[in-house]
């Protein structure tokens, strides 16, 4: 017998067992359980992902109709597991459900796990707008759990996110906030500039020369160091080059902080949107004179 109809046999027999009559009522359910994820391995085994994940699911609803949350939502989990193999949005199905099933019994830093495996997920599907709400929800139960450091790791997820989305003031809050905790950890105090230039990039973007020059300000308040830093110098240069509108000015202080120090794909694409400002504003100057 191959191991899809293994997997079929299980169910049926699953299938039985629960329109079957039973003195205990709960106790059907728990033996359809146990069959259906029987079922599930089997249909594993065959790389039926799909047909899996549905026994998971129904494993997880023998286990909800028991009053069992923790197991329905670790069978929602297993679900999710195949689903990730073919189909995503089954996947973050799955996942939401053992989200809230979890939430309900209290195991929020578990929670938290899978909200951030949501945001993943929808990070693969190009739904920034998706995992930036889910990353926020990972982030907030982190930090109910004092779990700082996966908190900061969604965080700095979801300001990725929303300056790739012009979200410009929801990134640099989020920045700031990672900047200002890691300061109180002498371990992470040395990645305080990077979350610092972020923001700055993202100041950079907003176009508001005073802001830019009062972020800077506060970086400095926060970060005593920061204004030793190239990253400092960078913002600093690059903000006096918006000011006087000079694109060729902005194009060298980048290539010399590239040269020393490769730019990643973010912070370039947001610079470029912020040369293309300038270039349309020397533009706009040229075109009075």
């Amino acid at each position: 017998m191959s191991d899809a109809a293994r997997g079929e046999e299980f169910e049926n027999k699953a299938e039985k067992k629960i329109n079957g009559w039973s003195f205990l009522g709960g106790s059907k359910y728990e033996d359809a359980a146990e069959l259906y994820e029987k079922a599930a391995s089997s249909y594993k085994l065959a790389k039926s992902w799909d047909k899996a994940g549905a026994a998971y699911i129904k494993v997880a609803d023998c286990h909800l109709k028991s009053e069992s949350k923790h197991e329905a939502a670790s069978g929602y989990v297993d679900a999710a597991k195949c689903y990730n193999k073919t189909s995503p949005k089954e996947a973050i199905s799955c996942l939401t459900k053992a989200v809230t099933l979890f939430k309900e019994i209290g195991r929020l830093n578990i929670a938290a796990r899978h909200c951030k495996e949501i945001g993943e997920l929808y990070e693969q599907e190009q739904d920034l707008e998706q995992s930036i709400f889910f990353y926020e929800q990972a982030a907030d139960l982190f930090e109910s759990e004092e779990s700082t450091t996966s908190a900061n790791q969604c965080k700095q997820k979801i300001a990725q996110f929303a300056a790739q989305m012009e979200q410009y003031q929801k990134a640099i809050e989020f920045y700031e906030d990672i900047a200002r905790q890691s300061m109180r950890n002498n371990l992470l105090k040395y990645s305080v500039k990077g979350y610092l230039l972020n923001a700055g990039i993202c100041q950079l973007c907003k176009g508001d020369v005073v802001a830019i020059s009062n972020a800077l300000e506060r970086y400095q308040e926060l970060d005593p160091t920061f204004r030793g830093t190239r990253e400092y110098k960078l913002l600093a240069d690059l903000a006096a080059a918006i000011d006087e509108e000079d694109v060729a000015k902005f194009t060298d202080v980048l290539k010399e902080f590239d040269s020393m120090t490769p730019l990643d794909g973010w912070k370039t694409t947001l610079l470029l949107r912020v040369k293309q400002a300038v270039k349309a504003k020397e533009l706009e100057e040229d075109d009075l004179t």
